[in-house]
């Protein structure tokens, strides 16, 4: 959209085009419940394999993430063996988590992060960024491959490597997710969902504030323009995120 060259029209017909468009956003807003309901309708997949995670007091399991609550979202951020910094793209929707975690604490969800890097590597930059999320390493299990984050080299190479449910030639060893796990009353936890690449848009709140904008997102490519918080005053960086 051009803003330097666009239509100014009198009040009555801009109320016109507004009521045009709300009965369109109220139509995308039934829609969008229509697919929340689809999503929590999908199939589940019971969790049998044991996944070994580490957190600031040594080794967890996957019910432990859960955090005594029923339900559990996690956040594959991308930060793999030996890297000293999170991914732009990772970290501004990283960004939005601690408010969120409010509330969401206190209606049976815990949101945890979970790395293929070492725990102790990205100690640091957690403490850099100032983020109070739950972080945790699945360094040594096989948690990221399973969930289509991580990537071994072989796999990528023999044609088997898939990322957001198709195949891939990625070169990235990490690229970013969700995935959803509901544990029962007897224990018992089971993956819910997944998503990827774009799937991961509705968690940017910033995203939803510029898409109310004249300019929009205002990006050639997908989060472009996106850095670490404390990097504003520097140079862009290279967009690590995948449309």
């Amino acid at each position: 959209m051009n803003v330097e060259n666009h239509p100014v029209v009198s009040r009555e017909e801009w109320l016109a085009a507004r009521r045009q468009h709300l009965a369109h956003e109220k139509a995308f807003t039934r829609e969008r419940d229509k697919l929340s309901a689809e999503r929590r309708a999908l199939p589940w997949v019971k969790i049998d394999k044991p996944y070994r995670f580490q957190g600031p007091h040594g080794e967890l399991n996957l019910a432990d993430l859960f955090g005594g609550r029923s339900q559990l979202i996690v956040y594959h951020f991308m930060f793999g063996p030996g890297w000293t910094e999170g991914c732009d793209g990772c970290s501004f929707l990283s960004d939005h988590i601690d408010g969120a975690n409010q509330h969401l604490a206190h209606h049976d969800v815990a949101v945890v992060a979970v790395s293929r890097a070492p725990f102790t590597e990205f100690q640091a930059f957690k403490r850099r960024m100032g983020w109070a999320f739950d972080w945790v390493s699945s360094n040594g299990c096989d948690f990221n491959y399973d969930f289509g984050v991580s990537f071994k080299a072989e796999d990528t190479a023999g044609g088997k490597a898939t990322y957001n449910y198709e195949k891939t030639d990625t070169t990235e060893g990490e690229l970013p997710g969700l995935s959803v796990f509901y544990r029962n009353e007897a224990g018992d936890i089971f993956h819910t969902y997944s998503t990827y690449a774009r799937g991961l848009d509705m968690l940017v709140g910033t995203y939803n504030y510029l898409d109310l904008t004249p300019k929009g997102r205002n990006e050639d490519e997908i989060m472009d323009w996106v850095r670490h918080h404390d990097k504003y005053d520097e140079a862009k960086p290279h967009s690590c995120c995948h449309s």
